[in-house]
């Protein structure tokens, strides 16, 4: 997009991921991101395991494992997803045992600022526990208390600022929410659909449950989060995951001590308590070598014996190689989920996947011409861009008029993509 900015949000992550990739392929990008999902499922049940019973902890991981598996994709924000477990919990722990802010978490969000937009939340989760730290300090102290968690809250926002984009950084993720257009077009903003099974409605129902056996009780700022965390995950489905990570780490000490108090001597699921209590006990040398050697043999047999490859429905290969053939060699109108693979060709787009970059404005105009609200913004748009090949989902309205239009003709079709070209030496005119 000429003249926009750009704040490249996710550059240190995009730098690893090509890196990965250039050494490994597409097997290495699975193994990467399966191993920040394991790293934060055991972040998440370690901490629980140590306020909780092991069978209440395991239910509490299997719920956030759910609600993060739908998003488990080779993407950056998969690798956002350790530090946000381990910013939340350590921030917690030191507000449950009164104690001081934990001052390495300032590397924690340099290294989070460089790696995904999301630092912002921790940012702010961060200001609400230093919050809780004060607030639940007798009053005689909290002066003293609020020195350190108010500096170590400044630091951290200072600390996010060492990224090449500075306060574009820290703007970003504002700038995002105000796009209204395009957060209602993209699925991963898009409302959670509960005509289908969601793992959210299961934590809903769980928490409504517990909520209204009086099993729990949160402090004011911990309810304020779950509840803020509840609203986003509801409003967009992206956040659903920030929800399954965050909310069990909040909740965990006020869900444990109401169980225990209310429960008698005996504790729920003896036997597995024991079985996994074991299992938790510091291993030997020898076993986490075994381990460690049995997680590599399967990564290897994994990459080797099975072809990882995108989603056919983001990678028109096909397609673009008849296009190429067919001697398509200037500008394109392709479809929004397109971009990536299109870079990945090195062939410039008309549209990516950075929607912030377009803005609402853009987005607005190139959805009119797509989806036919008015067919001569179709026309118009392939006139303004000298577009000379286009490069749509299958099903789109638009395929079906540039069938019908004067100077074009389709070159290929498949259940993907479908490309039309224009006719040498025509022009399309805009009515």
């Amino acid at each position: 997009m000429p003249g926009a900015l750009w704040t490249a949000h996710e550059w240190l992550c995009e730098v690893f991921l090509a890196e990965v990739y250039q050494l490994t392929g597409w097997a290495g990008l699975v193994v990467a991101a399966a191993l920040a999902f394991a790293l934060t499922l055991s972040y998440v049940m370690r901490f629980l395991l140590a306020r909780m019973e092991p069978i209440h902890a395991l239910v509490f991981s299997v719920l956030t494992a759910s609600m993060l598996a739908p998003h488990l994709l080779a993407r950056p924000h998969v690798f956002s997803w350790p530090l946000l477990a381990i910013w939340v919990g350590a921030l917690t722990s030191a507000v449950e045992l009164r104690r001081g802010p934990p001052w390495w978490l300032l590397g924690i969000i340099v290294l989070w600022a460089n790696l995904h937009g999301s630092f912002t939340l921790g940012l702010a989760l961060g200001a609400a526990l230093a919050i809780e730290a004060v607030i639940t300090t007798p009053i005689s102290e909290r002066i003293a208390v609020a020195r350190p968690w108010g500096l170590f809250v400044a630091l951290s926002i200072v600390a996010a600022l060492i990224t090449p984009s500075g306060w574009n950084g820290l703007w970003y993720s504002i700038y995002v929410m105000k796009l209204s257009i395009t957060l209602d077009v993209i699925s991963e903003w898009l409302s959670p659909d509960f005509h289908r099974y969601q793992p959210l409605e299961v934590w809903l129902l769980l928490i409504l449950s517990i909520a209204l056996s009086g099993r729990a009780r949160l402090s004011i700022i911990r309810l304020l989060l779950v509840a803020g965390l509840v609203h986003l995950a509801l409003k967009h489905q992206r956040y659903v995951t920030t929800l399954g990570l965050v909310a069990p780490i909040l909740m965990a000490a006020s869900l444990a001590r109401a169980w225990y108090v209310k429960q008698s001597s005996a504790h729920d699921a003896l036997y597995l308590d024991k079985f996994f209590l074991t299992l938790a006990r510091p291993a030997h040398q020898t076993a986490i070598y075994m381990a460690a050697l049995f997680t590599a043999m399967i990564i290897a047999s994994g990459a080797y014996y099975r072809e990882y490859l995108p989603s056919h429905a983001i990678t028109p290969e096909r397609a673009v190689q008849a296009a190429l053939q067919a001697g398509a060699n200037d500008n394109v109108l392709n479809d929004y989920a397109f971009g990536g693979y299109l870079i990945f060709r090195r062939i410039p787009v008309f549209i990516d996947g950075r929607a912030e970059v377009y803005g609402d404005a853009f987005m607005q105009k190139m959805l009119a011409g797509l989806l036919l609200k008015n067919p001569a913004d179709l026309a118009a748009m392939l006139d303004r861009y000298k577009v000379g090949w286009t490069l749509l989902q299958t099903g789109t309205p638009a395929a079906a008029l540039l069938d019908l239009m004067p100077g074009w003709h389709r070159v290929y079709s498949d259940e993907t993509a479908i490309v039309h070209m224009r006719d040498l030496g025509s022009a399309t005119t805009a009515k």
